[in-house]
C-alpha cells in the first residue's frame, strides 16, 4: 500500500511530493496510475535492498512530441547523480536511448510514461520519469551467464545510499531543466551525447524535435538516418517484465 510520506524522509527539493511503497511495488506503474490527480513533483519510491527505484511525474507545458524529449533530461541527471557518488575514476555511460552502463555493464535504465489518449500535437497532463539501477550483487548468478550486467555493489560503492542517489537525481533534474530553459535543448542533447559510444571520425548526430536520433555520416550531405525515440522507449531492451528488474546479459 502507498503512503504519501515526509519529504524529510528524502532531502527533496522544494516543489516534490514524495510517496513511498511497499518493497512489491512498482514506481513507474505507480507513478503513472497517479500522476492526473497528485501532479507534477510527485516522487514514488519503492524501498528495495537490490533496486534503487523510482518514478518522478513532471507536467509539461508543451506538445506531446516534443515533450517526450524530457526522456533526455532524465538521463542526464541520473547519469549526474551515479558519477557524483560512485568511487573516482569510474564510467557512467548511456546505450540509445534509455540504458544506463556502469563500467561497460547493465546497470539500469529509464522508462517515460505518458496518457495513452494524448494525441501527439496536444500538451499532455504528465509525464512520468521511472529510474531503476541494480544494486545487489551478482555473485549468486552462475560465472558466465550474465557477462554484461553489473550492480552497484559490484563496482566499488560499499554501501549504496538509495537516499543520496534519488536526492541527487532530484536535483540535477532541477538543474537540467534550467539549462535547458536557459541555453536551449541542444545543451542537454550535447551533454546526453557525451555519454554515449563516440561515433565514427566527422560524424554528425542530433537530436530531432521529437526525440529521434539523428546521425549523418561524414561528409554525407542527405538525409540523416533517423532511429525513432517511440519505438525504442517502447521496446525498453534494458527492462525484464517478468522479474521486474534490469536484464541479466
Amino acid at each position: 500500500m502507498p503512503s504519501t510520506a515526509d519529504t524529510t524522509v528524502l532531502d527533496l527539493p522544494p516543489g516534490f511530493t514524495l510517496v513511498q511503497l511497499r518493497e512489491l511495488g512498482d514506481a513507474f506503474a505507480h507513478a503513472c496510475e497517479i500522476a492526473q490527480e497528485q501532479g507534477g513533483g510527485t516522487l514514488v519510491w519503492v524501498r528495495r535492498y537490490d533496486l534503487v527505484e523510482f518514478a518522478v511525474v513532471l507536467e509539461p507545458d508543451e506538445a506531446l512530441a516534443s515533450a517526450r524529449r524530457a526522456h533526455f533530461a532524465g538521463m542526464n541527471a541520473i547519469g549526474d547523480a551515479i558519477a557524483a557518488h560512485c568511487p573516482p575514476e569510474r564510467e557512467v555511460a548511456f546505450r540509445w536511448p534509455d540504458t544506463i552502463l556502469f563500467e561497460g555493464g547493465l546497470i539500469g535504465g529509464l522508462r517515460l510514461g505518458w496518457p495513452q489518449d494524448c494525441a501527439e500535437g496536444q500538451v499532455p497532463d504528465w509525464l512520468v520519469l521511472g529510474v531503476m539501477l541494480r544494486t545487489a550483487d551478482l555473485s549468486h548468478v552462475e560465472t558466465g551467464l550474465a557477462p554484461e550486467s553489473t550492480a552497484l555493489f559490484a563496482e566499488g560503492f560499499e554501501l549504496v545510499d538509495a537516499n543520496a542517489l534519488i536526492e541527487s537525481f532530484a536535483r540535477h533534474l532541477m538543474t537540467t531543466f534550467d539549462r535547458w530553459k536557459e541555453r536551449g535543448f541542444q545543451a542537454v542533447a550535447q551533454d546526453f551525447f557525451e555519454r554515449l559510444p563516440k561515433g565514427k571520425a566527422g560524424e554528425r548526430r542530433a537530436i530531432d524535435a521529437n526525440g529521434d536520433l539523428l546521425v549523418h555520416a561524414p561528409l554525407d550531405k542527405g538525409p540523416a538516418m533517423r532511429t525513432e525515440l517511440v519505438a525504442q522507449l517502447h521496446k525498453a531492451q534494458w527492462y525484464d517484465p517478468a522479474f521486474g528488474a534490469p536484464k541479466l546479459v
